[in-house]
């Protein structure tokens, strides 16, 4: 705030109000102010049957040992193209390198773009587009 020279900070939204002010005019001010606290919704029961889960790094290993895997950095959603118009960053049968874009992953209406780190040949792409991904997910196989 000081960088900008803002003194006062306000946004409102889904009925949530934060406002930071800078100064110490306001401690005062809001140290008096008492704190509601509310408890957490409870989750209610699945209406559906869970998604099979991923196999976990060690089913993948004994899978084949000889393969090598581009996991998941992150949770979100699983795009293999830039947008529907254009082709897949990477598909069966294509080399990579550690620099090479192989995926968009969208987090929090973040697009981010997820590079092999690896070197290898495409053997298989294990998600299909659109997917809900986790972390730690196995995305491509390459041998």
């Amino acid at each position: 705030m000081s960088g900008s020279n803002l003194t006062e900070f306000e946004i409102e939204e889904d009925g949530l109000k934060l406002k930071i002010c800078r100064g110490d005019k306001n401690k005062s001010e809001f140290s008096q102010i008492p704190m509601q606290v509310m408890a957490a919704p409870q989750a209610a029961a699945p209406t559906s049957p869970a998604p099979a889960a991923f196999p976990s790094n060690n089913a993948v290993a004994e899978e084949d040992a000889n393969a090598i895997y581009i996991k998941s950095p992150m949770v979100g959603t699983f795009y293999k193209s830039p947008s529907p118009e254009n082709p897949a960053f990477v598909d069966k049968g294509d080399s990579v390198d550690s620099e090479t874009i192989v995926c968009i992953i969208e987090a929090m209406k973040v697009m981010n773009e997820i590079k092999s780190d690896v070197s290898g040949k495409v053997v298989e792409v294990l998600v299909e587009n659109g997917a809900a991904i986790e972390f730690g997910q196995p995305l491509f196989k390459l041998k």
